[in-house]
């Protein structure tokens, strides 16, 4: 069994990014910025956001992060985004999910302009994923191609299985296996006899939020696994959606918790948001 080192794979992206920031910087005179807009109290959201912030002041983008309170109107938000849109210092726009019941987040997801959509959520970019072209992929999915490339694993021809159909994850993940030439599999709450499925799986890519959904005796041997779940076990240990330590026994390779996907998902954020201040670059001069 080997592990897959998203944290040591996160950093080395990390760098290359920095040094495409200094390089765009001396070329252009322009930084790549993210705007990020924050709705509530959520502990887990206010972290998250901040180790967005952190990753940006390391690699050298300018970041900005709108905080609102949760009974903001979805007027005030609109307003915002549309502010950021036509700011030309901003390259990327993210909107910290969820967002409160008062808010219509397909609505606001919508008003994201395409081309700053650097968390990949807009239809737009949706589509063009599900069409196997160019554009932005939601993050953490995005994160989990890499890590695969990096340690040469190769999706095609494989059976996977998605566990978990959100348009955040699931969905994505999916598009971007089939894009893969794999064959794909995707479960979900209403799936009847998980254990079916999976047992079938050279692949299984699980993301339901739900501790030790995958068990020892659903997966066949040399399998591997990509834990994208992150829960807080009542021990107060941050742990995946597969019961790791049974699991990987029979594994050929398997993402830990902490220190798999997510520091993919935040390495790939740096990358979107590079990928849009070139792109934004190019058009500024009239490239």
């Amino acid at each position: 069994m080997q592990l897959l080192d998203g944290k040591a794979l996160s950093a080395k992206i990390e760098t290359a990014v920095a040094t495409e920031v200094k390089d765009l910087k001396n070329s252009t005179g322009l930084v790549p910025g993210l705007a990020v807009i924050l709705v509530g109290q959520d502990p887990a959201s206010a972290a998250y956001v901040n180790m967005k912030k952190k990753a940006c002041d390391r690699v050298g983008f300018y970041s900005v992060t709108h905080e609102m309170p949760s009974d903001i109107s979805q007027s005030a938000i609109e307003n915002t985004i549309t502010m950021m849109n036509n700011n030309p210092n901003i390259d990327g726009i993210l909107i910290q999910l969820p967002l409160p019941a008062q808010i219509d987040t397909t609505k606001i997801l919508e008003l994201v302009e395409p081309s700053k959509d650097v968390d990949g959520f807009h239809p737009y970019n949706v589509g063009r994923l599900t069409t196997g072209l160019d554009g932005f992929v939601p993050c953490t999915p995005l994160g989990v191609m890499e890590l695969l490339n990096e340690y040469n694993i190769d999706p095609k021809g494989k059976n996977c299985v998605v566990v978990g159909a959100s348009n955040i994850v699931g969905k994505p993940m999916a598009a971007l296996l089939l894009n893969a030439n794999a064959t794909v599999e995707v479960c979900h709450i209403f799936t009847d006899d998980l254990k079916r499925h999976t047992l079938c799986a050279d692949m299984i890519f699980v993301g339901a939020g739900v501790i030790n959904l995958i068990k020892e005796d659903m997966v066949k041997d040399g399998a591997i696994i990509i834990d994208i779940g992150i829960n807080r076990a009542q021990n107060g240990k941050l742990v995946g959606d597969a019961d790791f330590e049974n699991v990987a026994k029979k594994c050929s390779f398997i993402t830990p918790v902490p220190g798999g996907v997510g520091p993919m998902t935040i390495a790939m954020l740096l990358s979107n948001t590079l990928k849009a201040a070139k792109a934004n670059a190019k058009i500024k001069e009239g490239k």
